[in-house]
Protein backbone atom coordinates (compact mmCIF):
# COMPACT_ATOMS: atom_id res chain seq x y z
CA UNK A 1 0.00 0.00 0.00
CA UNK A 2 3.07 2.58 1.27
CA UNK A 3 5.04 1.30 -1.82
CA UNK A 4 1.32 2.03 -4.28
CA UNK A 5 0.93 5.51 -2.89
CA UNK A 6 4.70 7.03 -2.91
CA UNK A 7 4.57 5.79 -6.64
CA UNK A 8 1.14 7.46 -7.48
CA UNK A 9 2.75 10.84 -5.66
CA UNK A 10 6.09 10.79 -7.31
CA UNK A 11 3.86 10.59 -10.75
CA UNK A 12 1.71 12.77 -9.95
CA UNK A 13 4.74 15.33 -8.79
CA UNK A 14 6.78 14.78 -12.20
CA UNK A 15 2.92 15.18 -14.37
CA UNK A 16 3.03 18.96 -12.54
CA UNK A 17 6.11 19.81 -13.25
CA UNK A 18 5.73 19.01 -17.20
CA UNK A 19 1.97 20.59 -17.01
CA UNK A 20 4.00 23.83 -15.85
CA UNK A 21 6.24 23.71 -18.98
CA UNK A 22 3.43 22.70 -20.97
CA UNK A 23 1.16 25.94 -19.44
CA UNK A 24 4.08 28.00 -20.53
CA UNK A 25 4.43 27.58 -23.70
CA UNK A 26 0.81 27.42 -24.52
CA UNK A 27 0.29 30.72 -23.16
CA UNK A 28 3.36 32.58 -24.65
CA UNK A 29 2.43 31.26 -28.43
CA UNK A 30 -1.21 32.37 -28.48
CA UNK A 31 -1.64 34.11 -31.65
CA UNK A 32 -1.60 37.97 -30.86
CA UNK A 33 0.29 40.63 -29.12
CA UNK A 34 -0.68 41.11 -25.74
CA UNK A 35 0.83 44.78 -25.45
CA UNK A 36 -1.41 45.88 -28.65
CA UNK A 37 -4.78 43.97 -26.69
CA UNK A 38 -3.33 45.80 -23.81
CA UNK A 39 -2.74 49.08 -24.77
CA UNK A 40 -4.60 49.89 -27.55
CA UNK A 41 -3.16 51.46 -31.26
CA UNK A 42 -2.53 54.82 -30.48
CA UNK A 43 -0.81 53.55 -26.84
CA UNK A 44 0.99 50.78 -28.90
CA UNK A 45 2.53 53.22 -31.51
CA UNK A 46 5.15 54.38 -28.74
CA UNK A 47 8.43 52.25 -29.08
CA UNK A 48 9.80 53.75 -25.86
CA UNK A 49 6.12 53.16 -23.79
CA UNK A 50 5.67 49.65 -25.48
CA UNK A 51 9.23 48.96 -24.51
CA UNK A 52 8.63 49.93 -21.09
CA UNK A 53 5.82 47.97 -20.82
CA UNK A 54 7.41 44.52 -22.08
CA UNK A 55 10.74 45.31 -20.17
CA UNK A 56 7.86 45.76 -16.77
CA UNK A 57 5.86 42.53 -17.77
CA UNK A 58 8.96 40.68 -18.82
CA UNK A 59 7.91 39.72 -22.38
CA UNK A 60 11.52 40.98 -23.60
CA UNK A 61 13.14 38.25 -21.99
CA UNK A 62 13.97 35.06 -23.79
CA UNK A 63 11.35 32.67 -23.68
CA UNK A 64 13.31 30.56 -21.59
CA UNK A 65 14.18 33.20 -19.20
CA UNK A 66 10.72 33.49 -18.75
CA UNK A 67 10.45 30.25 -17.70
CA UNK A 68 12.84 29.82 -15.19
CA UNK A 69 11.33 33.29 -13.69
CA UNK A 70 7.61 31.88 -14.11
CA UNK A 71 8.91 28.56 -12.41
CA UNK A 72 10.95 30.32 -9.50
CA UNK A 73 7.72 32.82 -8.66
CA UNK A 74 5.63 29.69 -8.72
CA UNK A 75 7.67 28.25 -6.36
CA UNK A 76 6.91 30.83 -3.88
CA UNK A 77 3.36 30.97 -4.26
CA UNK A 78 3.27 33.83 -6.51
CA UNK A 79 1.52 33.73 -10.02
CA UNK A 80 2.15 36.68 -11.38
CA UNK A 81 0.35 40.47 -11.60
CA UNK A 82 -2.82 40.33 -14.19
CA UNK A 83 -2.26 42.80 -16.38
CA UNK A 84 -5.93 43.37 -16.79
CA UNK A 85 -6.82 43.77 -13.06
CA UNK A 86 -3.23 44.89 -12.00
CA UNK A 87 -3.39 42.86 -8.41
CA UNK A 88 -2.10 39.54 -8.33
CA UNK A 89 -3.47 36.90 -10.01
CA UNK A 90 -3.58 34.56 -6.54
CA UNK A 91 -6.14 37.71 -5.17
CA UNK A 92 -8.01 36.91 -8.40
CA UNK A 93 -8.63 33.67 -7.98
CA UNK A 94 -9.04 33.78 -3.96
CA UNK A 95 -12.57 36.46 -4.53
CA UNK A 96 -13.25 34.44 -7.96
CA UNK A 97 -13.00 30.71 -7.27
CA UNK A 98 -15.44 30.17 -4.42
CA UNK A 99 -18.44 31.13 -6.59
CA UNK A 100 -17.23 28.16 -8.75
CA UNK A 101 -16.66 26.01 -5.81
CA UNK A 102 -19.82 26.66 -4.59
CA UNK A 103 -22.01 26.30 -7.86
CA UNK A 104 -19.70 23.14 -9.20
CA UNK A 105 -20.03 21.21 -5.68
CA UNK A 106 -23.57 21.70 -6.03
CA UNK A 107 -24.09 20.89 -9.30
CA UNK A 108 -21.93 17.69 -8.81
CA UNK A 109 -24.13 16.64 -5.41
CA UNK A 110 -27.49 17.14 -7.55
CA UNK A 111 -25.65 14.65 -10.64
CA UNK A 112 -24.86 12.19 -8.08
CA UNK A 113 -27.37 12.18 -6.19
CA UNK A 114 -30.11 11.70 -9.26
CA UNK A 115 -27.63 9.84 -11.87
CA UNK A 116 -26.47 7.10 -9.49
CA UNK A 117 -29.99 5.86 -8.52
CA UNK A 118 -31.18 6.00 -11.78
CA UNK A 119 -27.92 3.81 -13.15
CA UNK A 120 -28.60 1.63 -10.62
CA UNK A 121 -32.65 1.23 -10.92
CA UNK A 122 -32.23 0.96 -14.98
CA UNK A 123 -29.64 -1.84 -14.61
CA UNK A 124 -32.05 -4.11 -11.48
CA UNK A 125 -34.69 -3.44 -14.22
CA UNK A 126 -33.17 -3.67 -16.86
CA UNK A 127 -35.45 -3.47 -20.10
CA UNK A 128 -38.34 -2.40 -18.50
CA UNK A 129 -40.32 1.65 -18.57
CA UNK A 130 -37.95 2.22 -15.99
CA UNK A 131 -34.94 1.50 -17.72
CA UNK A 132 -36.00 2.97 -20.81
CA UNK A 133 -36.79 6.65 -18.59
CA UNK A 134 -33.42 5.96 -17.13
CA UNK A 135 -31.44 6.04 -20.64
CA UNK A 136 -34.03 8.53 -22.32
CA UNK A 137 -33.07 11.21 -19.57
CA UNK A 138 -29.58 10.09 -19.52
CA UNK A 139 -29.03 10.92 -23.66
CA UNK A 140 -31.20 14.00 -22.96
CA UNK A 141 -29.07 15.35 -20.33
CA UNK A 142 -25.90 14.56 -22.54
CA UNK A 143 -27.28 15.95 -25.99
CA UNK A 144 -28.57 19.13 -24.14
CA UNK A 145 -26.14 21.71 -25.05
CA UNK A 146 -25.35 24.09 -21.72
CA UNK A 147 -26.10 27.52 -23.45
CA UNK A 148 -29.64 25.83 -24.75
CA UNK A 149 -30.10 24.64 -21.40
CA UNK A 150 -29.62 27.74 -19.72
CA UNK A 151 -31.84 30.03 -21.81
CA UNK A 152 -35.12 27.45 -21.84
CA UNK A 153 -34.18 27.16 -17.74
CA UNK A 154 -34.70 31.27 -17.48
CA UNK A 155 -37.20 31.82 -19.96
CA UNK A 156 -39.61 29.42 -18.58
CA UNK A 157 -39.22 29.78 -14.91
CA UNK A 158 -37.31 33.36 -14.86
CA UNK A 159 -39.34 35.25 -17.89
CA UNK A 160 -42.46 32.67 -18.49
CA UNK A 161 -43.69 31.39 -14.25
CA UNK A 162 -41.66 33.80 -12.58
CA UNK A 163 -40.70 31.23 -10.06
CA UNK A 164 -37.11 31.07 -10.12
CA UNK A 165 -34.90 34.32 -9.28
CA UNK A 166 -32.67 35.99 -12.13
CA UNK A 167 -28.93 35.72 -13.10
CA UNK A 168 -26.42 36.50 -10.13
CA UNK A 169 -25.50 35.01 -6.78
CA UNK A 170 -28.21 36.99 -4.35
CA UNK A 171 -30.88 39.50 -5.07
CA UNK A 172 -30.49 42.73 -5.60
CA UNK A 173 -31.56 44.00 -2.20
CA UNK A 174 -29.13 41.18 -0.60
CA UNK A 175 -26.13 41.61 0.67
CA UNK A 176 -23.35 39.36 0.72
CA UNK A 177 -22.92 37.98 4.50
CA UNK A 178 -19.92 37.91 5.99
CA UNK A 179 -16.58 36.34 4.29
CA UNK A 180 -15.14 33.49 6.10
CA UNK A 181 -15.17 30.75 3.19
CA UNK A 182 -16.58 32.82 0.39
CA UNK A 183 -19.69 30.21 -0.53
CA UNK A 184 -22.24 31.96 0.52
CA UNK A 185 -24.81 29.21 1.67
CA UNK A 186 -21.80 28.13 4.06
CA UNK A 187 -21.21 31.56 5.27
CA UNK A 188 -25.12 32.75 6.07
CA UNK A 189 -25.57 29.77 7.73
CA UNK A 190 -22.76 30.65 10.03
CA UNK A 191 -23.73 34.10 10.41
CA UNK A 192 -27.20 33.05 11.04
CA UNK A 193 -28.59 35.06 8.26
CA UNK A 194 -31.14 32.57 6.86
CA UNK A 195 -33.08 35.09 4.63
CA UNK A 196 -29.43 35.48 2.78
CA UNK A 197 -29.28 32.08 2.57
CA UNK A 198 -32.63 31.25 1.05
CA UNK A 199 -31.70 33.63 -2.07
CA UNK A 200 -28.30 31.95 -2.51
CA UNK A 201 -30.01 28.36 -2.33
CA UNK A 202 -32.69 29.55 -4.95
CA UNK A 203 -30.00 31.09 -7.10
CA UNK A 204 -28.00 28.46 -7.23
CA UNK A 205 -30.97 25.87 -8.35
CA UNK A 206 -31.09 26.85 -12.50
CA UNK A 207 -27.26 27.18 -12.76
CA UNK A 208 -26.67 24.03 -10.71
CA UNK A 209 -28.80 21.91 -13.09
CA UNK A 210 -27.28 23.37 -16.30
CA UNK A 211 -24.35 21.98 -14.61
CA UNK A 212 -25.56 18.43 -13.37
CA UNK A 213 -27.38 17.94 -16.67
CA UNK A 214 -24.64 16.46 -18.82
CA UNK A 215 -23.06 15.11 -15.71
CA UNK A 216 -26.04 13.49 -14.46
CA UNK A 217 -26.20 11.82 -17.81
CA UNK A 218 -22.48 10.17 -18.15
CA UNK A 219 -22.88 8.81 -14.32
CA UNK A 220 -26.06 7.20 -15.04
CA UNK A 221 -24.77 5.67 -18.02
CA UNK A 222 -21.63 4.57 -16.33
CA UNK A 223 -23.48 3.13 -13.25
CA UNK A 224 -25.70 1.21 -15.78
CA UNK A 225 -23.01 -0.12 -17.07
CA UNK A 226 -20.93 -1.17 -14.07
CA UNK A 227 -24.02 -2.77 -12.41
CA UNK A 228 -24.93 -4.73 -15.11
CA UNK A 229 -21.87 -5.95 -15.51
CA UNK A 230 -21.58 -7.06 -12.23
CA UNK A 231 -24.85 -8.46 -11.67
CA UNK A 232 -23.52 -10.91 -14.31
CA UNK A 233 -21.04 -12.05 -12.64
CA UNK A 234 -20.45 -15.50 -10.83
CA UNK A 235 -19.91 -14.63 -7.56
CA UNK A 236 -24.21 -13.05 -7.77
CA UNK A 237 -25.30 -15.68 -9.52
CA UNK A 238 -24.23 -17.94 -6.36
CA UNK A 239 -25.81 -15.46 -4.23
CA UNK A 240 -28.74 -15.53 -5.71
CA UNK A 241 -28.68 -19.53 -5.89
CA UNK A 242 -27.63 -19.39 -2.04
CA UNK A 243 -31.21 -17.39 -1.16
CA UNK A 244 -29.48 -14.60 -0.69
CA UNK A 245 -32.75 -11.28 -1.11
CA UNK A 246 -32.67 -9.36 -3.73
CA UNK A 247 -31.62 -6.03 -2.04
CA UNK A 248 -28.41 -7.22 -0.15
CA UNK A 249 -27.01 -8.59 -3.44
CA UNK A 250 -27.23 -5.00 -5.04
CA UNK A 251 -26.37 -3.41 -2.05
CA UNK A 252 -23.92 -5.17 -0.25
CA UNK A 253 -22.67 -7.54 -3.40
CA UNK A 254 -23.03 -5.72 -6.50
CA UNK A 255 -22.86 -2.13 -5.93
CA UNK A 256 -19.52 -2.01 -4.15
CA UNK A 257 -18.06 -4.10 -6.60
CA UNK A 258 -19.10 -1.59 -9.20
CA UNK A 259 -17.99 1.67 -8.00
CA UNK A 260 -14.48 1.62 -9.55
CA UNK A 261 -15.81 3.19 -13.00
CA UNK A 262 -18.48 5.58 -11.30
CA UNK A 263 -15.68 7.33 -8.73
CA UNK A 264 -13.41 7.63 -11.55
CA UNK A 265 -16.04 9.36 -13.85
CA UNK A 266 -17.06 11.18 -11.36
CA UNK A 267 -13.88 12.68 -10.05
CA UNK A 268 -13.24 13.37 -13.69
CA UNK A 269 -16.73 14.82 -13.94
CA UNK A 270 -15.85 17.52 -10.80
CA UNK A 271 -13.06 18.21 -12.30
CA UNK A 272 -14.91 19.42 -15.11
CA UNK A 273 -17.43 21.35 -13.53
CA UNK A 274 -14.96 23.09 -11.68
CA UNK A 275 -12.66 24.34 -14.40
CA UNK A 276 -15.56 24.34 -17.30
CA UNK A 277 -18.07 26.41 -15.99
CA UNK A 278 -17.69 29.06 -18.30
CA UNK A 279 -20.91 29.15 -20.67
CA UNK A 280 -22.92 28.76 -17.37
CA UNK A 281 -21.46 31.48 -15.68
CA UNK A 282 -21.74 33.48 -18.21
CA UNK A 283 -25.08 33.76 -19.03
CA UNK A 284 -26.40 32.98 -15.06
CA UNK A 285 -23.72 36.26 -14.43
CA UNK A 286 -21.86 33.92 -11.91
CA UNK A 287 -19.20 35.84 -10.61
CA UNK A 288 -16.90 32.89 -10.81
CA UNK A 289 -13.73 31.77 -12.54
CA UNK A 290 -15.12 30.65 -15.96
CA UNK A 291 -16.09 34.53 -16.71
CA UNK A 292 -12.72 35.29 -15.07
CA UNK A 293 -10.63 33.40 -17.19
CA UNK A 294 -12.97 33.76 -20.15
CA UNK A 295 -12.18 38.14 -20.17
CA UNK A 296 -8.22 36.80 -19.72
CA UNK A 297 -8.58 35.11 -22.66
CA UNK A 298 -9.87 38.12 -24.45
CA UNK A 299 -7.44 40.31 -23.09
CA UNK A 300 -4.26 38.30 -23.74
CA UNK A 301 -3.24 38.60 -19.92
CA UNK A 302 -0.63 36.30 -20.23
CA UNK A 303 -0.15 36.13 -16.38
CA UNK A 304 -3.77 35.37 -15.81
CA UNK A 305 -3.90 33.12 -18.59
CA UNK A 306 -0.68 30.89 -17.44
CA UNK A 307 -1.72 31.01 -13.79
CA UNK A 308 -5.55 29.73 -14.85
CA UNK A 309 -4.20 26.95 -17.17
CA UNK A 310 -1.78 26.04 -14.57
CA UNK A 311 -4.91 25.96 -12.32
CA UNK A 312 -7.06 23.76 -14.32
CA UNK A 313 -4.02 21.17 -14.78
CA UNK A 314 -3.54 20.91 -10.68
CA UNK A 315 -7.28 20.37 -10.01
CA UNK A 316 -7.05 17.69 -12.79
CA UNK A 317 -4.05 16.07 -11.27
CA UNK A 318 -5.20 16.27 -7.73
CA UNK A 319 -8.88 14.79 -8.28
CA UNK A 320 -7.02 12.06 -10.28
CA UNK A 321 -4.76 11.53 -7.33
CA UNK A 322 -7.55 11.18 -4.97
CA UNK A 323 -9.31 8.84 -7.58
CA UNK A 324 -5.94 6.46 -7.59
CA UNK A 325 -5.61 6.24 -4.16
CA UNK A 326 -9.27 5.44 -3.47
CA UNK A 327 -8.93 2.73 -5.57
CA UNK A 328 -7.28 0.33 -3.34
CA UNK A 329 -9.76 1.31 -0.65
CA UNK A 330 -12.41 0.14 -3.22
CA UNK A 331 -10.42 -3.03 -4.16
CA UNK A 332 -7.35 -3.86 -2.14
CA UNK A 333 -6.12 -6.28 -5.41
CA UNK A 334 -5.46 -2.77 -7.15
CA UNK A 335 -1.97 -2.87 -5.32
CA UNK A 336 -1.25 -6.26 -5.74
CA UNK A 337 -1.71 -5.73 -9.40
Amino acid sequence: MLKYVISRLLMATITALLATFVVFAIANFVPGDPVLAQLGDIAASDKEFVAAFRARWGLDLPFWQQYLVFLGRLFQGDLGISISSQRPVLDDIAQYGPATLELATVGFLLALLTGIPLGVLAAVRRNTWIDHLARFVSLLGVSSPSFWLAFVLLTVFYGGLQIAPGPGRLGIADLPPPTVTGLYLIDAALAGDWQTWRSAAAHLVLPSIVLAAATMGLITRTTRAAMLDTLGQDYVRVARAKGVDRRTIILRHAFPNALIPIVTLSGLAYAQLLTGAVMAETIFSWPGLGRYTFRSTVTLDFPAIMAMTLLVAIVYLLINLLIDLSYPLLDPRVTRS
